[in-house]
C-alpha cells in the first residue's frame, strides 16, 4: 500500500509515474472504463459513480486514501454481461501482496448496491504470510471474515451454514473452509485473481437482478442506473499497535448541532464499529466510556483535522470511514452526512454562515416539503409500523388518539383532556367544531381537495382521507379493516397525514420543532423571493398562526366558517328558514355584531397587512341537520312542527349543491346576507383603524360566472359603505375583487376586470369545474389515473398547468388588459405547491395563498425560484 501511495502522489506532481515498472498510465490510455483513482483521471459520478467521484475528491486533497481502481458503469454491465476482464489489468496498481475489497458505486448512494467484499487475496498461503506478521489470530479472522463473504456472497451458500463455527478465529477459520468444500464440492479458491474475478462478476450480477432492480426504482432510481466498483486496497485494522476501523463527523445527524460523533472499534474492519457492542469507542472523551481521543490522541486529531477539510473543500457536512493501522489512519470512504430535516437547515445554515456556500446556495439545498417535518409532529422512522390500512397523506404530520364517530364525541372526548381521531366517511362544514377539537381526521372519500383536507391543512391538524380499502359501520361504531381486522369506538390508532399510513396504538411521535436555523433560512428566503405569500385563515387563531409564520396578509378569510359556533347556528337556521327578506334581515341582525368582533379581531392580528373576506359562500342546506334527532331538535329551537321542518330541509336540498344556489347566487337572490356582511366588514374597519395603521380591506365575491353579478353585488355593497361612512364619519377606503371559479369567469376576465381591484383563482373548484371531476370522489380512482399516465399528477394535489393552467393564463392576459394594474393571486390549495408556484411566478402573478402551515413551504420554494432565475439569467447565452 505504501508504495503505490507514493507513486500515485508523485503521479499527481508531475502527471506521470517514475516508476517505469508500473504500467498504470498505459492502463488508463489502453481502457478508460479500468481507472486508477488519481487527481487527474477521468472520473465522474454519472459514469463511475459517486464513490469513485468521491475518493477522486479525497485524493485531491492529498488525504491519506488506499490504492484504489474504479470500474466504470460500461465495465460492470459488461461483467455482469459475461465478459471477464484482464485479472492482470485489474490487479497492476497493487502490490503483489496486497489485500483488497470492492465497493459499490452508484450514481446516487441511495439508490443502494451490493454489499462491500473485504479481504480478497486472502489464501493458505497469506494466512501464513500473516501471521508471522501480525499475529495467528488475527490472521484467521482477515482469512474467515473473506471466507464467509466469498461462500454467501459469490457462491451464493446459506449463511446457515456458518451458524456452528466456533468463535475463535483459528478454529472457525478451519470449520469455515471445511462448510465451504462440503457445501460446494470443491476446495475454496485460492489464486486471488480469480477471487477477485469471481467477486466483480457477482456483484455486477446482482445489481442487474430483477428484484435489485425493482428495489431501486422503488427509490427513485432510473431503470438502467449503473453501478460502478472500485477495487480499493484494504487497510487492515487488525494486527500488532493500534489497529482498527469506525466512523467519524462533525455534526449531530438529528439536529445539525457541532458535534463530534461516530464509533471507533480495536482490532475491526469496515463498519464494524457501528454494529453496538460493549467493545466500541466513543471519539472524543465522554463520561460515559472509553475514546479514540484518549487511546490514540494523535490519530484522533489527524481524522478531526481531515474530516474539517472535507468538509471546507467539498463543501458539505461528510462522515469520513477509516481504518488505522499501526497507529496510521488511512481514509476508506467519504459520505454526505445523513439528516434529518431539521439538521439539513442547521447544516446548510452553518455552511453559509462560515462561508463555506452562500446563502443562495443554502436555500437551494433545503428540498421545501421538508419543512413539514419540522412545523408538525411525525412518526418515529425508527419504530417498526403496524400499518392497518393507507390513503391519501392530505395534511402533514402524525397524531395518535382514540377513535370517535361524530363531532360531538370529539369535542367530549377534548373536554376530557383525552386526545381523538375523528372518523368519517367524509367531512362536512357541519363537523368543522369536531375538527378543532380532533388530534386528527381520517375519512373513507376523499383527495387533496376535499372539506377534510383543506379544513385539516387550515388547522395545522394531520388528515388521512380517501382510505378506501376500511368500512366503516357507523351503526356499530366500528372500522373493518383489509384482513378483517376490527377497531371499535374507543381503540387507538395513529395518523400519519404525511405518508397516508393508518397505524394500530399510540405510535411513538417526535416533536414539532422550531430551530432558530430555520428562522435564519427563511430569513434568507424572504430577501430574494420576488412573489408575495399570504394565508388562508378562517379565524383568529389562525390569523395567529399566518403572523407566526411570517405571512404576508390573508389572501382567503372563509366566512362561513364563523357560523357554525353553536350561538351563531341557530341564528344562521333562522334566517334559512325565514320567508321574506325582512325575516332575513332581523335574522341576520343579530348575526351582525358577531360577524363584526370576528373581522376586528383578525384586523387588529395581522396589524395593517392584507385581508382578503370572502363573502358567504356554501348552499345553505350545509348548516341544516340531515338525521331525525338534529331535525328534533331544529323544531324545538324553532318552535315548528317537526314535519314543516322535514319538509323544507328537502326543499332545500339539491342534486348537485356544488353548483347549485351557493356563492354569488345566493348574494342576488338573498341580498340581506352580503349586506349584512359587508356592514360588518366596514364597521371593523373602522373600529380597527382607530387603533393602529388604517384598514383597507379586500372583499371578494365567489363563484362568479357573469359580469352582471358583479354589477349587482358591488352596487349593494357600495351603498352600504356610503352608510357606514355617513353613520360613523369616518372615511375609509375598500378593494373589491372576484374569486374566479368557474371557466366562464375566466374567459370573461376581460369583462369583469374593470369593476374590480382584483383576481383570485380559486383554483380547486377551477380544476374541479374543468376536469368534470369531483374534488371529494376523485381520490377514489385518481391512483389508478396517475399510474396508468392519464394524469402526470393528481390535478388537486399539483396544479395542471396545461388545462386549468391555459384557463389562468388567458384570464391574466384579459383581465390585464382591461385593467393595467389588475392584482391577480391563487388562493386555492395549490398556492403551498412549489411547483403551482413555479407557474404562478412566470405568470406574472402578484401572491399566492395557502394554508398557515404551508406557508414556509412557499415561502422557501418561492425563494429558490427566484434563485434559480437569477442563475439563469447571469449565465452567457452561448454558455447556456
Amino acid at each position: 500500500m505504501g508504495r503505490c501511495y507514493a507513486l500515485r502522489r508523485l503521479h499527481d506532481r508531475i502527471l506521470a509515474f517514475a516508476d517505469t515498472k508500473r504500467n498504470d498510465a498505459a492502463v488508463q490510455k489502453k481502457d478508460p472504463d479500468i481507472t486508477l483513482i488519481t487527481a487527474e483521471a477521468p472520473i465522474a459520478a454519472t459514469t463511475h459513480g459517486g464513490r469513485a467521484k468521491c475518493l477522486q475528491r479525497l485524493v485531491r486533497l492529498d488525504l491519506p486514501v488506499p490504492c484504489t481502481l474504479a470500474l466504470s458503469f460500461q465495465t460492470v454491465r459488461r461483467i455482469a454481461a459475461g465478459d471477464r476482464p484482464d485479472p492482470a489489468q485489474l490487479l497492476s496498481p497493487f502490490d503483489h501482496d496486497a489485500i483488497l475489497c470492492v465497493r459499490p458505486s452508484s450514481e446516487d448512494p441511495d439508490w443502494g448496491g451490493p454489499g462491500a467484499v473485504l479481504n480478497i487475496g486472502m489464501n493458505d498461503a497469506r494466512y501464513v504470510e500473516f501471521s508471522e506478521r501480525i499475529g495467528k489470530t488475527a490472521a484467521a479472522a482477515l482469512y474467515l471474515r473473506f471466507v464467509q463473504s466469498f461462500a454467501v456472497h459469490v457462491a451464493r451458500l446459506d449463511p446457515d451454514v456458518f451458524d456452528d463455527v466456533d468463535p475463535d478465529p483459528v478454529k472457525g477459520l478451519k470449520q469455515a473452509l471445511a462448510a465451504y468444500e462440503e457445501e460446494t464440492e470443491e476446495e475454496f479458491p485460492q489464486e486471488p485473481a480469480a477471487q477477485l474475478t469471481e467477486v466483480l462478476r457477482s456483484m455486477a450480477r446482482a445489481w442487474e437482478g430483477t428484484s435489485a432492480r425493482l428495489l431501486r426504482q422503488a427509490k427513485g432510481a432510473p431503470a438502467n442506473a449503473g453501478l460502478g466498483l472500485v477495487v480499493q486496497e484494504m487497510a487492515l485494522g487488525l494486527g500488532e499497535g493500534e489497529c482498527g476501523s469506525g466512523v467519524m463527523q462533525l455534526v449531530n445527524t438529528q439536529t445539525g448541532a457541532r458535534q463530534i460523533t461516530g464509533r471507533y472499534l480495536s482490532q475491526s474492519q469496515g463498519r464494524d464499529a457501528l454494529q453496538g457492542g460493549a467493545d466500541a469507542l466513543f471519539l472524543e472523551r465522554d463520561p460515559r466510556g472509553p475514546s479514540l481521543e484518549e487511546l490514540a490522541p494523535e490519530a484522533f486529531a489527524r481524522l478531526k483535522a481531515y474530516t474539517a477539510l472535507m468538509r471546507k473543500r467539498l463543501r458539505e457536512e461528510m462522515q469520513a470511514e477509516f481504518t488505522i493501522e499501526n497507529g496510521k489512519v488511512f481514509l476508506l470512504d467519504g459520505v454526505r452526512v445523513t439528516r434529518s430535516a431539521r439538521a439539513a437547515i442547521a447544516i446548510a445554515v452553518a455552511l453559509a454562515e462560515d462561508g463555506i456556500i452562500s446563502r443562495e446556495e443554502a436555500l437551494m439545498r433545503i428540498e421545501p416539503r421538508a419543512l413539514n417535518e419540522l412545523l408538525h409532529r411525525q412518526v418515529d422512522p425508527t419504530v417498526p409500523r403496524d400499518r392497518l390500512g393507507r390513503g391519501i397523506g392530505a395534511s402533514p404530520g402524525a397524531a395518535s388518539g382514540r377513535i370517535v364517530f361524530t363531532s360531538t364525541e370529539a369535542q367530549a372526548s377534548a373536554a376530557r383532556g383525552e386526545p381523538c381521531v375523528l372518523v368519517r366517511r367524509e367531512t362536512s362544514s357541519e363537523d368543522i367544531r369536531g375538527m378543532h377539537a380532533a388530534v386528527g381526521v381520517m375519512t373513507h372519500r376523499g383527495g387533496m381537495t376535499s372539506h377534510a383536507a383543506v379544513i385539516g391543512r387550515g388547522l395545522g391538524k394531520p388528515c388521512v382521507v380517501g382510505v378506501t380499502d376500511i368500512q366503516i359501520d357507523m351503526r356499530r361504531e366500528q372500522l373493518v379493516f383489509p384482513g378483517g381486522r376490527v377497531l371499535k369506538a374507543g381503540d387507538s390508532i395513529t395518523i400519519d397525514g404525511t405518508s397516508g399510513d393508518v397505524l394500530a396504538g399510540d405510535t411513538p411521535l417526535l416533536e414539532a420543532t422550531r430551530d432558530p436555523a430555520l428562522a435564519t433560512l427563511m430569513s434568507w428566503a424572504d430577501a430574494v423571493r420576488d412573489i408575495a405569500v399570504r394565508a388562508n385563515a378562517d379565524t383568529p387563531a389562525d390569523a395567529g398562526v399566518a403572523r407566526t409564520f411570517k405571512a404576508e396578509g390573508i389572501g382567503l378569510c372563509r366566512t362561513e366558517h364563523m357560523f357554525f359556533e353553536s350561538d351563531r347556528l341557530t341564528v344562521m337556521r333562522e334566517m334559512i328558514f325565514a320567508d321574506t327578506g325582512e325575516d332575513r334581515a332581523a335574522a341576520l341582525e343579530r348575526l351582525l355584531p358577531m360577524q363584526r368582533a370576528d373581522f376586528i379581531d383578525l384586523f387588529r392580528i395581522m396589524q395593517g397587512q392584507p385581508v382578503c373576506i370572502r363573502l358567504f359562500d356554501p348552499p345553505l342546506h350545509e348548516f341544516l341537520p340531515s338525521d331525525r334527532s338534529g331535525l328534533r331538535e331544529l323544531a324545538e329551537a324553532l318552535d315548528l312542527p317537526l314535519s314543516d321542518v322535514t319538509r323544507r330541509v328537502e326543499t332545500l336540498g339539491e342534486y348537485n349543491p356544488m353548483l347549485g344556489l351557493r356563492g354569488v347566487r345566493l348574494g342576488v337572490t338573498m341580498p340581506e346576507i352580503y349586506e349584512m356582511q359587508a356592514r360588518a366588514i366596514f364597521e371593523a374597519t373602522v373600529d380597527a383603524s382607530r387603533e393602529g395603521a388604517p384598514v383597507v380591506p379586500e372583499i371578494m365575491i365567489p363563484l362568479v360566472s357573469a359580469r352582471r353579478e358583479v354589477e349587482l353585488v358591488k352596487t349593494r355593497i357600495d351603498a352600504v359603505a356610503a352608510a357606514v361612512r355617513n353613520e360613523t364619519g369616518q372615511e375609509f377606503t375598500y378593494r373589491l375583487g372576484v374569486m374566479v371559479e368557474t371557466p366562464r369567469a375566466a374567459l370573461r376576465a376581460g369583462e369583469i376586470a374593470p369593476l374590480v381591484s382584483f383576481l383570485s383563482f380559486g383554483t380547486n373548484d377551477l380544476t374541479q369545474m374543468t376536469y368534470g371531476l369531483s374534488r371529494d370522489d376523485a381520490g377514489r380512482f385518481m391512483s389508478a389515473y396517475v399510474q396508468q399516465g392519464v394524469f402526470p399528477e393528481d390535478p388537486f394535489h399539483r396544479l395542471d398547468a396545461d388545462g386549468v393552467g391555459e384557463l389562468l393564463e388567458i384570464a391574466a392576459e384579459r383581465g390585464r388588459k382591461a385593467k393595467p394594474g389588475l392584482v391577480l393571486s391563487i388562493c386555492g390549495e395549490h398556492g403551498g405547491n412549489p411547483e403551482s408556484i413555479a407557474f404562478c411566478r412566470e405568470a406574472g402573478f402578484d401572491y399566492v395563498s395557502c394554508s398557515p402551515f404551508r406557508v414556509p413551504v412557499a415561502r422557501l420554494a418561492a425563494a429558490q425560484l427566484a434563485v434559480k432565475s437569477k442563475i439563469t439569467q447571469d449565465v452567457d447565452p452561448i454558455v447556456r
